[in-house]
């Protein structure tokens, strides 16, 4: 029996990060993975309270502008990121020719049901709508953006998130109230370590990669491109075509 060899990608845990600079990273790993500079690559993160609005947002979805907001370049409608939510950004170079969008964001699912079950969370696909549902509540949000054949942007994960939060928007286009976390569900604080431990592991199994702890100090990344997300502005479109045909009015 032939076992799958995996390949070797970096994984970068960051804490807790300001949204902005972890959009600059982002920016960077891109062009890096896009010239072959670096291998593919997962950023775990948890960010300070923020909206962001992808590029098929309605305004009308943001209810209360108490916090900031980024207009950027994935996929969706408007969502938020805080504290007790894991945040996944993996830069993914997808095969030249053979740009399989569709699939690339069931296995996103795919690591995220994962990562459930080993809470015994039954977490499910929507047939309507890219994340994963629990119980007919919005527990986790996928939106992504592709530039030069690499995929960025991804997943967050409610964890012990906030709910509150999300009654200031309509996430994704949707009443706040359809949104949970592992915390509401399991009615206890969940430990957030253990959590990314079972991101971590589930997504190693589906991309069949060896996820190895790095630093942005420790990797050959080019100087920052010009240019960030607007903070209440429209973002200039920077997206492929065909990435925002399959991942629009999705988040």
């Amino acid at each position: 029996m032939n076992r799958t060899v995996s390949r070797p990608a970096l994984l970068l845990d960051l804490g807790v990060a300001d949204y902005l600079n972890v959009w600059r990273l982002q920016r960077r790993l891109v062009r890096a993975r896009s010239e072959g500079l670096i291998s593919d690559a997962l950023i775990l993160v948890e960010h300070p309270p923020v909206f962001t609005m992808g590029r098929k947002a309605n305004e009308e979805n943001i209810l209360s502008r108490t916090l900031p907001v980024y207009y950027i370049e994935r996929g969706g409608d408007v969502t938020y990121h805080g504290p007790g939510q894991i945040v996944g950004y993996p830069i993914i170079k997808l095969d030249e020719g053979r740009l399989d969008l569709r699939r690339y964001l069931r296995s996103l699912e795919e690591v995220l049901i994962g990562a459930l079950r080993d809470w015994d969370l039954g977490g499910e696909r929507s047939s309507r709508q890219t994340g994963v549902w629990l119980n007919g509540k919005k527990i986790a949000s996928i939106g992504i953006a592709v530039q030069r054949w690499v995929c960025f942007h991804g997943f967050a994960l409610n964890v012990n998130t906030s709910l509150r939060y999300f009654d200031l928007i309509r996430p994704c286009g949707l009443e706040g109230q359809v949104m949970t976390s592992m915390k509401d569900a399991l009615g206890h604080e969940v430990d957030l370590r253990g959590v990314k431990d079972s991101v971590i592991r589930h997504f190693q199994e589906v991309f069949e990669v060896e996820l190895r702890a790095t630093s942005e100090a420790a990797l050959p990344l080019p100087y920052p491109e010009e240019g960030s997300p607007a903070n209440e502005a429209p973002a200039p479109a920077d997206q492929e075509e065909s990435a925002e045909r399959v991942s629009s009015n999705r988040s």
